[in-house]
């Protein structure tokens, strides 16, 4: 089967007869026991869960030449398939059980499918989840009845934790994955997806790709999947600084990572389940990893194709779907990406945006050195031609040479990327590609400034222009062609106008004609130069006056 080869024991085929024969007992029994709990699980999740939507998405699907289906669980009450698993494990406890209470540990989809669980139920529910949970999900779990906990900066503390409470206090263990009756929850989505094929007119599906933290939801849905549907490939899909699942898969067995990213926060687990882990080494077809960038893209390809902000680990199952279609050849394939959750902190969605263009390669940033002299900047965007700038800064440091770090918008990804450097460089701009450098990605283009000791008649100036194709071209052609730029900084914040901070070179006698050319710009426009924030942190005195800042 494709993509079993990194996972398979290099000695398979050197096995008797006797032990692959008994393996395939082994393999059928897991398929027969999870489809009756998962069919048993059916019977009670609906207490709690809807049927949610398998869409079409026609847009990516344009954009990858393949037809992609999404499966809504961001939908849910709680914006997560996790109620299903919570549920189905809940419901099943005896009074005695119930009079005692539950807890669990969760990054916070967990938590509220358990609260929301026990809240219908009727029994006190304790969650522990890490400190760096966004508020919404801690909100939301305190909203529905259940003792919100914050213990430690991961999930592996918060887990451990619950053990002791459950150990201590004799409370029942809701283990987020790691639980046959959760896994059998779970497993109720892909019985979803392939009862809902028909009316699509889907005649065969070649992949569903699955989010994985723990592991519950891929072994759920991969037990369901290759027993009525063996030929469908089920495609694990993790961040790349959070792949537990991947690296036991290739290891052969469970390990333990030493840190894990919480971009994520969803999937953010350092060693994947016992249980799930089993059924993933018979039943998974291949594990891909995706770059924060790659998940920031599909964030906004879900929000593109329907208006939806999932979280990133729900967009996992996307990203996953767009990695696979650079590698493989997709034409006239079916494709199911789950997308698994909607609870995404609004402060988050700033570096989605800010990532979402290098994700899909539709952005270049490059550090550029011209020629420090009136002109300069003109004459380089020129270069660019028409295509939007996406960002601009500089700050001079030599009367020799000017370094700029520049975004570009790109329609042409990589290709296009490659021939815009190599047209720049003909024109004997030296130039290194930050595209791929996460420091300059997350911290020097919005660091590129600092002070100038020394630089004479420096004036700063805050303009604001309407925002179209090529408009800071023109503007550079208005203010940059007699008076030398020393300071630039400019992003394109999606507004309907641009907003430049510009620093200009003018002379104390040329001081009134540079106002009044700036006057008939018709842009709107404030001198800075005395602002101390400017004095402080750009200016160009040796020793800037703190006095009344």
């Amino acid at each position: 089967m494709a993509g079993r080869a990194p996972f398979a024991d290099p000695d398979v085929n050197k096995k008797a007869a006797p032990a692959a024969t008994s393996g395939n007992a082994a393999r059928s029994r897991l398929l027969s026991q999870y489809a009756r709990r998962i069919e048993q699980a059916a019977a009670r999740v609906y207490d709690v869960a809807t049927i949610s939507a398998l869409e079409d998405a026609p847009k990516l699907s344009a954009k990858l030449g393949c037809r992609v289906l999404l499966k809504r669980e961001d939908t849910q009450s709680v914006h997560s398939f996790k109620l299903r698993g919570a549920y189905n494990k809940i419901a099943q406890l005896d009074e005695t059980a119930r009079a005692r209470g539950v807890v669990t540990a969760s990054a916070g989809n967990h938590a509220q499918g358990v609260a929301l669980a026990a809240q219908r139920l009727g029994i006190a529910a304790s969650i522990v989840m890490p400190r760096t949970t966004p508020a919404i999900k801690v909100e939301s779990v305190r909203s529905l009845g259940g003792r919100a906990i914050l213990h430690g900066d991961a999930f592996d503390d918060a887990s451990a934790h619950a053990m002791e409470l459950a150990e201590q206090r004799g409370m029942t263990m809701v283990h987020p994955y790691d639980d046959v009756d959760v896994i059998a929850g779970q497993g109720t989505v892909a019985r979803e997806i392939l009862q809902q094929l028909a009316p699509l007119r889907v005649q065969h599906l070649d992949a569903v790709f699955v989010c994985v933290g723990g592991g519950g939801l891929l072994a759920g849905v991969a037990a369901w999947i290759k027993q009525y549907s063996p030929k469908t490939q089920v495609i694990c899909v993790e961040p790349d600084d959070s792949n537990c699942m991947g690296a036991a898969l290739a290891a052969g067995r469970r390990v333990r990572l030493q840190q894990v990213g919480l971009f994520a926060d969803g999937v953010a687990v350092r060693q994947a389940g016992a249980e799930p882990y089993r059924v993933a080494r018979q039943l998974v077809d291949a594990c891909i990893t995706v770059s924060v960038d790659e998940i920031c893209a599909a964030i906004r390809d879900m929000f593109n194709e329907n208006r939806a902000v999932p979280e990133p680990a729900g967009a996992l199952g996307i990203a996953g779907v767009k990695r696979w279609a650079q590698t493989h050849d997709v034409a006239g394939k079916t494709f199911c990406a789950i997308v698994s959750g909607a609870n995404i902190n609004f402060d988050r969605l700033r570096h989605v945006a800010e990532r979402a263009e290098l994700g899909d390669e539709a952005e270049a940033l490059l550090a550029v050195t011209i020629p420090e002299k009136p002109g300069s900047f003109k004459r380089f965007l020129k270069q660019i031609g028409r295509r939007a700038v996406t960002e601009f800064n500089y700050r001079y440091s030599s009367p020799g040479a000017a370094h700029v770090f520049v975004g570009i918008k790109l329609s042409g990804g990589q290709a296009e990327r490659a021939a815009l450097i190599e047209a720049l460089r003909l024109q004997d701009y030296p130039v290194l590609d930050m595209s791929g450098n996460e420091m300059a990605k997350m911290h020097v283009r919005f660091m590129v400034g600092g002070r100038a000791p020394g630089l004479g008649d420096e004036h700063l100036f805050r303009f604001e222009f309407p925002e179209r194709p090529g408009a800071l071209v023109d503007f550079l052609g208005a203010v940059g062609g007699r008076w030398n730029i020393s300071l630039f900084h400019y992003r394109n914040h999606g507004a309907a106008n641009g907003r430049v901070l510009c620093a200009l070179q003018v002379p104390r006698g040329q001081l009134r004609e540079c106002r009044r050319s700036l006057n008939e710009l018709g842009y709107e426009y404030w001198e800075e130069t005395a602002n101390p924030a400017y004095q402080l942190f750009l200016g160009t005195q040796v020793e800037p006056d703190h006095r009344g800042v």
